[in-house]
């Protein structure tokens, strides 16, 4: 229960790594504002997962690359639970197209979710986090900003894009004592959409440890660095990719 009487924020939490990370931080304690755009029945499922076993939580569907949704979510969350010390930006889309294809309004869908919907983030919890004395920002990136990846270009530049922030905001916020990180996932196993194609970097990939990970791998990971052992680590990516990023 390291995260008692914490509040967290996990945009995208609705399903997959963002569903494992919102319980992993409500099983440290936290209470869990539980994020997604538009599917109010997952957020409100997890929301539930974690009533049961106790916690506290609060679903609430917001559009992170709209500042006034984003500030209506952070306003709710503070009525309810008096404060904000995590965020995690984990909201993200993740389609595949090739350059020749791609349009400058596919090119702004992603970067748009990924970049701008974490600076709005950012930008509406600041003033919370700094009030914590204790605040944490974790950034949610991706293995294929690190290797680069076929039919990806808008992905890949937004979640590299998300290592840059993360070392700003690091650099900016250490005498607030806020600190920032990022985690970057590789080849996890979640459930795909019915038809969605397999990623083209999962095919050319492997891991050091034989398997694919699994959520909650990342949020172990996301869990410590939200916590009182971790505040001594800033502007850092983290890797959780079972080697992957060693085997290429």
């Amino acid at each position: 229960m390291e995260l008692d009487g914490k509040v967290a924020i996990v945009t995208g939490a609705g399903r997959n790594i963002g569903r494992s990370i919102a319980l992993a931080l409500a099983t440290g304690g936290a209470a869990v504002i539980v994020n997604a755009r538009q599917n109010r029945a997952e957020a409100e499922t997890v929301a539930r997962e974690i009533e049961s076993a106790g916690g506290r939580a609060l679903a609430q569907l917001a559009d992170v690359t709209d500042p006034a949704a984003v500030e209506k979510m952070v306003a709710v969350a503070v009525d309810r639970f008096g404060r904000i010390d995590i965020l995690i930006n984990n909201a993200a889309v993740r389609r595949e197209k090739s350059l020749d294809q791609m349009t400058l309004a596919d090119w702004r869908e992603i970067t748009g979710i990924i970049l701008d919907g974490a600076f709005n983030c950012v930008k509406a919890c600041l003033p919370h986090l700094r009030k914590s004395g204790a605040g944490a920002i974790v950034n949610i990136g991706g293995l294929s900003a690190h290797t680069g990846a076929k039919h990806r270009a808008h992905v890949v530049t937004a979640k590299m894009g998300l290592v840059g922030f993360t070392r700003a905001l690091a650099h900016d916020f250490a005498a607030d004592n806020v600190t920032a990180n990022l985690v970057s996932p590789g080849l996890i196993a979640t459930p795909r959409d019915p038809g969605a194609p397999t990623p083209q970097h999962t095919l050319t990939h492997n891991t050091l440890s034989g398997r694919h990970g699994a959520p909650d791998d990342i949020a172990a990971t996301v869990r410590f660095l939200c916590g009182p052992g971790a505040r001594y680590i800033t502007g850092q990516t983290i890797h959780v990719n079972g080697g992957a990023s060693l085997s290429l």
